[in-house]
């Protein structure tokens, strides 16, 4: 009996001080250590994508930006100033204005209204009006083209403002703008030729129309000649000289 205690109190020391040994050993899980680097890793991958994301996305709007920014240079005042200034030299022809109801008039009374009947006096000073407006036609028409020339240096430097600025442009919209200017700038130009044509077709239409009323207003004085009698000789006697 005494020996069974004893060998039951030495298990029993045995057991406390076996039991506290294996409680100091650390257990490595190296399948839930390789798990977890997966997905920090995966977390980080995510964290990197989000960023070029949204680096991306600020690119765009610094791109919108670009695009939507205005250009700074203009040139619309310029434009219009030079076509008012040709549009003032058109409403100041001289004599026949360009107007069809001021051509109708004028042309009727100047041009296609001679006939026999008018006095010599009458003849003569529808002659020196139709003069008069040719004359001032080819004044006009001269003035138009002076104009004309004298707006070549100033579209000469808008032309290169714009080109530059077309070329330097930041964005589409100031490219488009540029070249909207560009075409303004041409269509004036055109605006200038189509004025000058007109006012060298009223000049040369004016003298053509001139020369067949002063054939009219020959005509007509010839007639007025004609209804004279014809020259008849008299006997003229002479006094003698020696009497």
């Amino acid at each position: 009996m005494k020996q069974v205690l004893l060998f039951g109190g030495i298990v029993s020391v045995l057991s406390l001080s076996i039991t506290p040994a294996h409680a100091q050993w650390a257990v490595f899980d190296g399948a839930n250590f390789g798990q977890n680097v997966m997905i920090a890793a995966r977390e980080l991958q995510q964290i990197d994508n989000e960023i070029s994301s949204l680096a991306n996305q600020a690119q765009m709007l610094v791109n919108e930006g670009r695009n939507l920014a205005t250009l700074p240079l203009s040139t619309l005042s310029t434009l219009q100033s030079t076509m008012s200034q040709t549009t003032a030299l058109l409403a100041q022809a001289q004599n026949i204005a360009y107007s069809v109801q001021s051509v109708e008039q004028q042309y009727q009374q100047a041009y296609t209204s001679v006939s026999s009947g008018m006095s010599n006096s009458a003849l003569f000073s529808q002659a020196q009006t139709r003069w008069q407006n040719s004359v001032g036609g080819f004044e006009d028409a001269l003035k138009l083209q002076a104009r004309v020339v004298g707006n070549i240096p100033s579209d000469s430097a808008a032309m290169t403002q714009l080109v530059s600025a077309s070329q330097t442009s930041a964005g589409a919209l100031q490219a488009a703008q540029a070249g909207n200017q560009l075409l303004a700038l041409q269509s004036r130009q055109l605006s200038d030729i189509q004025a000058e044509l007109a006012a060298n077709g009223r000049a040369a239409d004016l003298d053509r129309a001139r020369q067949v009323a002063n054939e009219a207003a020959a005509e007509a004085q010839y007639q007025h000649f004609a209804q004279y009698d014809a020259y008849v000789p008299e006997a003229v006697s002479v006094p003698n000289s020696g009497n």
